[in-house]
């Protein structure tokens, strides 16, 4: 069995006290009702308090949770508001659509898909839930970074590695995509990412109408493309899925 790193497990025990018990506690309650010596349980809280996850009060002295642990925890409930909110509008598009759908958002360099609809057929698939993607070359990424001025960040300073001889690498042409991507909605990977493999991915909408995150469906390229093209049934079934899961977040019409 992997050996737990201590102080690791004094500092979780620690916010956990804060969390369910009174609104504050000073030094002693927390050494005490952890079995700690003062001196160790201080040296902990002010590790927690420089990271914002503790804070104390000036007058009293006494520690109570920091708003870090809101925002950390305020991103846990964004993205699974999301991929509940995507559930029903996902299977919806897989069904019409034929294909394989995905739902990502952005997480550090990449794209990271927190919901994966098999294609609705008998072939064998791997379910990509926690699997990262890039985002200059994928439909979801370029989505990503249209829309969202940190993914955008990422991507545009990033090394952009080209993946198949169809990979948008250069600065100039990227944000030349970006921009295309803005205006009509929606963004396409036809073989930069894989050879063979073609996508589609329009940005999701929250309340505020900020980025959150981006829906799209991924097959083969003589399905999802006629003539060199992409479908523009499946371009519209994609925008009409991630219209739905926006104005099921708040997002209103649009």
């Amino acid at each position: 069995m992997a050996r737990t790193i201590q102080s690791l497990e004094r500092a979780a025990a620690m916010l956990r006290l804060l969390a369910g018990g009174e609104r504050r506690l000073g030094l002693s309650d927390v050494a005490s009702a952890l079995g700690l010596a003062k001196g160790t349980a201080h040296g902990i809280l002010r590790t927690l308090q420089q990271e914002g996850f503790v804070e104390q009060d000036p007058a009293s002295g006494r520690y109570q949770l920091g708003a870090e642990l809101l925002r950390l925890g305020n991103s846990y409930l964004d993205v699974h508001e999301l991929r509940a909110r995507a559930l029903v509008w996902a299977d919806d598009l897989a069904r019409s659509s034929g294909e394989s759908v995905y739902l990502g958002v952005l997480h550090q360099q990449g794209v990271l898909i927190i919901h994966h609809v098999f294609r609705p057929d008998d072939s064998r698939q791997v379910l990509e839930v926690g699997a990262m993607q890039p985002l200059h070359s994928t439909a979801l990424g370029k989505v990503l970074s249209a829309y969202d001025p940190v993914a955008h960040s990422e991507a545009a300073e990033a090394e952009r590695e080209a993946f198949t001889p169809h990979t948008v690498t250069g600065l100039a042409d990227f944000e030349g995509v970006l921009d295309l991507t803005r205006a009509r909605g929606w963004a396409s990977d036809v073989e930069e990412t894989w050879e063979g493999v073609a996508s589609v991915a329009s940005p999701i909408h929250d309340r505020r109408r900020m980025p959150v995150g981006a829906v799209g469906i991924t097959g083969a390229v003589e399905r999802v493309c006629e003539n060199g093209e992409l479908r523009a049934q499946l371009v519209a079934a994609v925008r009409d899925c991630a219209r739905a899961v926006s104005r099921d977040l708040g997002a209103g019409r649009f």
